[in-house]
């Protein structure tokens, strides 16, 4: 440790000893600047951290779980030009999307989930439309939410959507935020993986219900070759190796680029 971090260290214990009631909050700031827990409201700096790591304009993006469009919309501001393939599978949402970009020969909706596999399954909510929506009946009871709502809805594994309807197309952004089932979407990837350049992904609460780590996808990530950044109010921070204390269960974002596509 050198001088100066130890003369950190050294005020910061002085001024903990006497405002223990601080210490929350001193760790909350330490995580936020590393990325952990910032990404409830971060969708700016997502899409922009992603176009800087694309090295180059987009021609075809993914959104899956584009819930009411945000990112969506975001993406298309940054990148007049790239066509966007936006999957959602609430009803009230695919309503609201398809009025929001009803002007938009480039955006398409499509009214799914992107899973493992391609059939049916169950989305439960605290309510239609929510952003709390996922194929997994949370408990959420810890924080007063209900979560009652519920609908039949569709999934897709994205390999086959990939091999139909985009003939097997180099996919320059994939942006998966789909509430604890990442993984099993990236399961569903098959031969699109390898042809996807930058991938971002969410990790947070939802996982806790789904019993997934990010362990799991530092091991999918690095069997595939691709480099893993955590994004951070000052950036993407890259990630050279797994560590237990990466395991934070609140809204934290990554990106995935694939090293044999990398600008």
């Amino acid at each position: 440790m050198s001088d100066y971090s130890r003369t950190i260290l050294e005020m910061f214990n002085h001024l903990i000893q006497k405002h223990p009631e601080l210490a929350p909050k001193f760790e909350e700031i330490a995580a936020t600047a590393q990325g952990k827990g910032y990404g409830a409201a971060t969708i700016q700096q997502e899409v922009n951290i992603v176009l800087q790591q694309l090295g180059n304009q987009p021609l075809l993006a993914m959104d899956m779980g584009g819930n009411r469009g945000e990112y969506t919309a975001e993406l298309r501001r940054r990148a007049p030009a790239v066509e966007i393939h936006t999957f959602e599978p609430s009803w009230t949402n695919i309503q609201k999307l398809n009025s929001r970009f009803a002007g938009d020969a480039m955006i398409k909706i499509i009214p799914s989930a992107i899973s493992e596999e391609t059939g049916s399954a169950t989305l439960y909510s605290n309510e239609p439309g929510s952003g709390l929506g996922s194929l997994t009946k949370r408990n959420l009871d810890h924080f007063n939410i209900p979560f009652d709502a519920k609908e039949t809805i569709s999934t897709l594994r994205f390999e086959e959507y990939w091999r139909e309807e985009l003939n097997s197309r180099v996919l320059d952004i994939v942006k998966i935020d789909i509430e604890g089932h990442e993984l099993s979407a990236l399961n569903g990837f098959g031969a699109a993986l390898a042809a996807t350049k930058v991938i971002q992904f969410e990790f947070g609460g939802c996982n806790i219900d789904t019993r997934t780590y990010f362990r799991d996808f530092w091991y999918f990530f690095q069997a595939r070759n691709f480099s893993l950044r955590r994004i951070t109010p000052f950036g993407g921070a890259p990630m050279t190796q797994y560590k237990e204390s990466d395991e934070f269960f609140s809204t934290t974002n990554y990106i995935a680029v694939n090293n044999h596509l990398a600008a």
